[in-house]
C-alpha cells in the first residue's frame, strides 16, 4: 500500500473513532488529531501484537480474543495519545461499535494488503 493510501486509512479510522466517541459515553476522544493518532497508535500496537503472537490474537481477528485484545489497546492508549479517555467498559463498547462498523467498511490489515500484493504478482 501506497503512502496515500496509509494516510487515507489513517483518516477513516479516525472518522470512525470519533464516530464512536460520539456514540459511546464513556470513551471520549479530544478532536480529529486526538482520533488520528489514537489510529496510529491502535494500528501500530496490532502491528507488534500480530508480529509475535501471529493473526489470531490481533485486534483485527474476529472473535473473543480479537475483541478483548482491541478492547485493552483502547483502554492503554488512553495513557499514550492526549485528549483521549475512557474506562474499561468505555473501551469494550468502544471495541464492540469498532467491530460492528468494521463488519460493514472492513479495512484491510497491512498484513492482508501485502500477502493480496503477492498472490497478484505470482
Amino acid at each position: 500500500m501506497h503512502l496515500l493510501g496509509h494516510l487515507v486509512r489513517f483518516i477513516v479510522s479516525a472518522l470512525v473513532l470519533m464516530f464512536v466517541s460520539y456514540i459511546v459515553p464513556a470513551f471520549k476522544v479530544g478532536g480529529f488529531w486526538s482520533a488520528f493518532f489514537l489510529a496510529l497508535v491502535i494500528a501500530l500496537a496490532a502491528w507488534i501484537i500480530e508480529g509475535v503472537f501471529g493473526k489470531k490474537i490481533t485486534p483485527f481477528g474476529r472473535g473473543i480474543v480479537g475483541f478483548v485484545t482491541s478492547a485493552v489497546i483502547i483502554w492503554l492508549a488512553q495513557f499514550i495519545v492526549s485528549g483521549v479517555s475512557t474506562s474499561i467498559i468505555g473501551a469494550l463498547l468502544a471495541a464492540l461499535v469498532i467491530g460492528i462498523i468494521d463488519l460493514f467498511i472492513p479495512v484491510k490489515t497491512p498484513f492482508e494488503q501485502g500477502a493480496s500484493g503477492r498472490e497478484k504478482r505470482e
